[in-house]
């Protein structure tokens, strides 16, 4: 049986219908060009120039998209998904160059469909001014349109380095190219800096890529300077949220761009169905006119920014840009740095303004050549009508007038046209007088053309009038990577409400509260007492503050749960005390606010901000934490300053506010007197006043410190034998 196969070479196969086919989408469809377009971006945006619609009204989609495949001929839907990108009411670009009307979907959904063509309208942005500046004096190269019926321009001479303004993503035949977008102020402002200086630090201008969808960029230096440099990498996007407390749920307002509303809610919910998170009671998508917006109740326990470090760490709440700037130059596709584009962008535009000045010199030069011609004829204007009025075939005019003033054919079609009533001295000494002005212009536009620095001082200006006209804020936050919290094991931990007990004997206990229900009485060795009882949960930290001014740090879920009837951890075991070393005071804090108040002998007080002893490292043991100086009296943590109460060894009693002593932020600090020394006095206990029963507070009370006090009146006697809260 004949075989219908016909073998053919694998490589000819390959360079005659694969390479072909692999250049065409290359070169036509998929890979942005210095100007920052596509094919067919650039074939919309001129089609709708062409029609008037930079500043005039908006007009039906449907009879854009008809007009746009006179240029374009790949259909009316995907000329019509095209423009929907393209457009303000996408919200894909930082800056769209098509004003729209009517639904035009959202770039962060894909279930907000947009509707018909027919039921939507647009116009050019104002920034497509930038974009075809100057397109009318020959500043771009213009080919036949596919069926050799139009011309179109091969790139638009667009005033700005758009190719970095707004997101650009393509995929080829064995390519790919995937531009982020970044602040225009900032992409003006660096390159005004690259052509003032090429080895300038771009960084130092173009500070992070920027996202219509806003979010925050994790920045890490050395990624970001890998991309500029090569024009490859990535780097992290997060979504930005708030904790509405009243109502107790997340918002979420921000996203990344490369992400959807829809892939975010489908995340959580697989989360929350798998058991992996607890803490979500219900996911909603509130997205309004408004904005966007989804809405996670969460309970009322749940601590808000550790649940969304695990969000972040599961979903698409935080996700990745991979930058390929693969650029089309000159029909040939390139990966570029920073200044590799700009330096490309600026040769375009310079060849651009290049252009521009050689079509006004040529504009300029023409009109000179026939004012000189009509120069000649000033003289004797008689004799122009008489040759004209003599002249017996109309074919014959120009003839004799070229003869009679020796003028050339171009200028005598110019006098021949000339109306008769302009056919007098005043009309033509008018248009001579701009000979002087003309020769000037054309010297400078020549000396312009010639001269590389001025044609970079327009480019400069111009850059300048565009960062001042469409420069905008951020919408991407920038946050170093360093103060970004990584999701660790102790994100997982499970949180819940519990009581801690310190003991005069050095236990601790670590009780939840459902637990100390069931069962509140509590085993303790004999002569052991409870000096402290605090409330707090699982996920707090604790601070161990000991009589060797020493305090310790642990993270509470570290300690292992007990029964009341348990004896709870030894701490100095647990710690590793030394052998006089015991721990006084304990304070659980979230977030390291408000004050610890150290009282001493000598009568002094510090107030010492919390904060000073949150630490970035995981230290367990921090020195020096309070004064050395004088012995304690009493610790005591507060929250917002209180009325207190301060007792001396001579019977001394001073009410005062704790407002009244300055914050340090020095853990060691001495602190300020508040009690002065009287007969060799000491200071013996402090208390807050609602813990101290006094007929008249106000008799010992002060405003200013320091302060002796007042000798406890009789009625107040029985207070005399008030002891310290604990043993130091």
């Amino acid at each position: 049986m004949k075989s219908h196969y016909k073998e053919q070479n694998i490589v000819e196969t390959l360079e005659q219908n694969y390479m072909p086919y692999a250049m065409s989408v290359i070169v036509s469809r998929a890979i942005p060009e210095i100007d920052g377009f596509k094919p067919s971006h650039r074939k919309l945006l001129y089609t709708m120039y062409k029609m008037g619609l930079l500043t005039g009204n908006r007009t039906k989609s449907a009879n854009i998209v008809g007009q746009t495949m006179k240029l374009n001929p790949h259909g009316d839907m995907a000329i019509y998904e095209t423009m929907v990108r393209l457009t303000r009411g996408n919200g894909a670009l930082l800056h769209p160059y098509i004003d729209s009307k009517g639904n035009f979907g959202k770039q962060y959904s894909k279930d907000m469909k947009f509707a018909a063509p027919r039921y939507t309208e647009a116009k050019l942005d104002r920034i497509c001014e930038e974009l075809f500046r100057d397109l009318d004096k020959n500043t771009v190269e213009f080919v036949d349109n596919y069926d050799g019926t139009m011309k179109e321009p091969v790139l638009l001479p667009t005033t700005f380095p758009n190719i970095l303004v707004n997101p650009n993503q393509g995929i080829a035949v064995g390519m790919a190219s995937n531009i982020c977008s970044f602040n225009l102020q900032e992409v003006c402002e660096a390159t005004i800096e690259y052509i003032q200086n090429e080895d300038a630090d771009i960084g130092k201008y173009l500070k992070a890529p920027d996202f219509p969808t806003g979010g925050q960029i994790i920045y890490n230096e050395k990624e970001m300077a890998e991309i500029y440099k090569t024009g490859r990498g990535s780097f992290k996007l997060r979504a930005s949220y708030r904790y509405d407390k009243e109502n107790s749920c997340i918002e979420i307002y921000e996203i990344p761009y490369t992400t959807t509303t829809e892939a975010i809610i489908d995340a959580v919910i697989e989360l929350v169905k798998s058991g992996k998170i607890k803490d979500i009671m219900d996911v909603r998508d509130e997205t309004d006119l408004d904005g966007l917006k989804i809405t996670m109740d969460i309970k009322k326990s749940t601590d808000p920014d550790s649940l969304m470090n695990k969000l972040y760490k599961l979903t698409p709440l935080e996700d990745s840009f991979n930058c390929n700037f693969n650029i089309l130059i000159n029909g040939r596709p390139k990966v570029m740095g920073i200044k590799a584009i700009l330096n490309e962008w600026v040769s375009f535009r310079m060849e651009c303004i290049k252009r521009q000045l050689l079509f006004d010199m040529e504009k300029k030069s023409e009109k000179l050549h026939l004012l000189l011609g009509l120069s000649k004829i000033l003289l004797d204007i008689d004799k122009a009508v008489k040759i004209i009025r003599e002249t017996e075939q109309e074919s014959e005019v120009v003839p004799n007038l070229m003869k009679g003033f020796d003028i050339d054919q171009v200028q005598a079609e110019f006098i021949a046209e000339i109306k008769l009533r302009n056919l007098n001295k005043e009309y033509i000494l008018n248009r001579v007088s701009e000979v002087d002005s003309l020769k000037r212009e054309i010297a400078d536009l020549k000396e312009t053309h010639s001269s590389e620095a001025k044609i970079k001082k327009i480019i400069t200006k111009q850059l300048k009038e565009v960062a001042k006209k469409y420069g905008q804020p951020r919408c991407t936050k920038i946050v170093p990577d360093d103060e970004i919290k990584e999701i660790t094991q102790e994100s997982l931990v499970e949180d819940y409400n519990l009581k801690l007990f310190l003991t005069e004997q050095s236990y601790l206990k670590k009780i939840p509260l459902t637990s100390l229900r069931s069962n509140p009485e509590h085993k303790l060795k004999e002569d052991d007492k409870i000096l402290q009882e605090i409330e707090t949960h699982n996920k707090a930290d604790l601070l161990l503050f000991s009589n060797k001014h020493t305090v310790y740090k642990l993270k509470i879920h570290e300690l292992n749960d007990c029964k009341a009837s348990s004896l709870g951890e030894y701490l100095p075991n647990l710690l590793g005390l030394e052998g006089d070393e015991k721990i006084i005071y304990l304070v659980a804090t979230d977030d390291y606010s408000g004050y610890i108040l150290f009282s001493f002998q000598n009568g002094k007080m510090a107030k010492i901000d919390l904060s000073s002893y949150a630490t970035k490292t995981n230290r367990k043991k921090l020195a020096n934490a309070y004064s050395d100086l004088s012995p304690l009296v009493n610790i005591m943590h507060i929250t917002a300053d209180l009325d207190l109460v301060a007792f001396s060894s001579i019977n001394k009693v001073l009410v005062f506010n704790s407002s009244a002593v300055n914050s340090k932020s020095t853990r060691d600090c001495q602190g300020v007197q508040v009690l002065k020394s009287k007969k060799g006095s000491i200071m013996t206990a402090v208390k807050p006043l609602s813990q101290v029963r006094l007929n008249d507070p106000d008799y010992y009370r002060t405003q200013n410190i320091p302060a002796v006090g007042c000798y406890l009146k009789s009625e107040d006697e029985e207070e005399k034998q008030l002891k310290l809260d604990i043993d130091v």
